[in-house]
This record gives C-alpha cells, sequence and structure tokens, in this order.
C-alpha cells in the first residue's frame, strides 16, 4: 500500500493570466462584491514586475527539560515588504496620478485570472511611496510604487460572479 497521490496542479505561467486590481472601497474583505471590483481599476497591462505580497509567519521556540530538541508553535504573521513596478508614462499619464503616496485602498490579486469560483487575495495598503526609477539602460521608464500593509490580508477568497 502507498499514500495516495496528490492531484497534480494545473501549472500556469502569471502573464496573460493573473489579474491586479486597485480597489479604492471595498466594505469586507472577506467577500467583495462583484460591483465592488469592477468598480476598481486592472493595473495589470501596466505592471513591470511585482515584489513581496506574500503573508509569513513566525515561530515561537517551546524548549522544555524533558528533551534537547526544540520544539516550536507559530507565532505573528506579517505580510512581507510588498511593491509593484509600474510603466511610466512620459506624458505624466500613468499609476502614479492613481495612487499617490499616502492613498488607501485594496491590492486584489486574481492569480488564475478574474474567472468567477476561482480565488483571489485582497491586501487593504496604503502608499508608502511612488519612486521614479532613472537609468540610462535600455528599459522603458518605471514608477516602484512601495506599500504598506494595514491589516490582515483575505486570502483564498472566492471571486464573485
Amino acid at each position: 500500500m502507498v499514500a495516495t497521490p496528490v492531484t497534480p496542479a494545473n501549472r500556469f505561467f502569471r502573464p496573460g493570466i493573473t489579474k491586479c486590481y486597485w480597489v479604492v472601497s471595498i466594505a469586507n474583505i472577506s467577500a467583495p462584491t462583484r460591483s465592488e471590483l469592477n468598480a476598481g481599476s486592472d493595473l495589470s497591462k501596466d505592471i513591470a514586475d511585482i515584489s513581496g505580497w506574500m503573508v509569513s509567519g513566525q515561530k515561537i521556540d517551546t524548549p522544555d527539560l524533558n528533551s534537547r530538541f526544540v520544539s516550536n508553535i507559530p507565532g505573528l504573521t506579517s505580510a512581507a515588504e510588498s511593491a509593484i513596478t509600474f510603466y511610466q508614462g512620459e506624458d505624466s499619464q500613468d499609476v502614479g496620478g492613481l495612487m499617490p503616496r499616502d492613498t488607501e485602498g485594496h491590492i486584489v490579486w486574481l492569480d488564475g485570472g478574474d474567472v468567477a469560483g476561482r480565488k483571489m487575495d485582497v491586501f487593504p495598503v496604503r502608499v508608502l511611496s511612488v519612486g521614479k526609477q532613472r537609468t540610462m539602460g535600455a528599459e522603458a521608464a518605471r514608477l516602484v510604487i512601495q506599500y504598506s500593509v494595514g491589516a490582515e490580508p483575505a486570502e483564498d477568497v472566492v471571486i464573485p460572479a
């Protein structure tokens, strides 16, 4: 007898599938409505790079006198430093105007696309900075927007129809 194998993941390549929305107002981040999502802005076409956007946990060591082994228990969780790099508009028409410093809202990640019944993550954020990358390299001009995650994100929320 062998262990039952897991069903393999339907693997995918993020570009062309994953969506990222900026939604200013969501009443309940654990259950955004379709009208709230539709009122947001689809940032996907202007995203050049992504960093962070992951919740991680800390452990608390719990040694005891009965053993040399140091066991542990779950501790605090936090969101990684999170940023999105966008393309900058030569005419200043870009996402920097949509999300200036100190703006509050929600970054919504729809990893498998905006498909009803699939899952999304909702991060309540405040814009920390809108930095203009300046380089002489052969690449398009970019903005790096850094975010603070002010409350626990809602993860694996079902995308509404």
